[in-house]
């Protein structure tokens, strides 16, 4: 089966989904538009652009997409500041993440950008089992220490205590894939989303490297053939605030 379908019933003949279709999949004949048997890769610009509502994709989730918005919506200062302001939290308060909460997040994880659009992203939520993680983690991260310590201070000097990994964030998401570029877009929009609804996040890159060395953890995640974890978020009700954005080193850029 195609994926997706023309309804020449509804289709205008406009010509919109053909001049938009990167893959050449669509070719507009007799006053319609119809899909080809080439290769498609399931972007869905069609699907998007159609005024008339012509266009459906089988095996697709498309409910509730009607209307857009967009960027240029918010002020370009203010998303700036916002941005800019911030930070990787360390300091949690314990109270949960909403379930609602939680849906939206994973919601803009789902609706990024990735490569040749494959949508080969995995999440898995840890919150129920996030003291089991933690320990696991901690186990794993031990043994590998013990080697690091011998050349590294930094190794030696860091104190693996029972909130290392999660700073005692009541949910972590392990964002997984086959595609590191992709599973990281997901999670600066996920990032983003989180922010917008009060919460603050931390990138544990120490669980995502625990994970990638443990047997035990590698069971907890369950994750299919081929998929790894990219990065885990920390997500929680800061306990923290910041008066001003942090310093950067100046802008270094070549204009060509």
């Amino acid at each position: 089966m195609s994926a997706i379908v023309i309804d020449a019933g509804k289709c205008t003949g406009c010509g919109e989904c053909a001049a938009d279709c990167v893959s050449r999949h669509i070719v507009i004949e007799g006053g319609r538009a119809r899909a080809l048997d080439n290769a498609c890769i399931e972007c869905g610009h069609c699907y998007a652009i159609c005024p008339a509502g012509a266009v459906s994709m089988p095996g697709y989730d498309c409910a509730g997409l009607e209307g857009t918005a967009a960027m240029s919506e918010f002020d370009p200062g203010r998303l700036l500041l916002a941005m800019q302001s911030r930070r990787s939290i360390r300091r949690f308060r314990p109270e949960p993440v909403s379930r609602e909460d939680v849906e939206r997040i994973l919601s803009a994880g789902r609706f990024c950008p990735t490569g040749s659009n494959r949508q080969g992203l995995h999440f898995v939520i840890i919150s129920e089992r996030l003291e089991e993680a933690e320990r696991a983690a901690a186990r794993s991260f031990l043994r590998v220490k013990r080697l690091a310590s011998l050349v590294s201070r930094t190794a030696r000097e860091t104190d693996i205590d029972g909130h290392f990994f999660f700073k005692g964030a009541p949910l972590a998401i392990a964002v997984c894939g086959r595609d590191a570029v992709s599973a990281s877009l997901a999670s600066a929009y996920m990032e983003l989303l989180a922010e917008s609804l009060g919460l603050g996040v931390l990138y544990s890159g120490f669980f995502v490297f625990a994970a990638k060395h443990s047997p035990e953890l590698a069971a907890l995640l369950a994750l299919p053939d081929g998929v790894e974890p990219v990065t885990t978020l920390c997500i929680g009700r800061t306990d923290v605030s910041y008066p001003r954005r942090a310093p950067r080193k100046p802008l270094n850029v070549t204009w060509r």
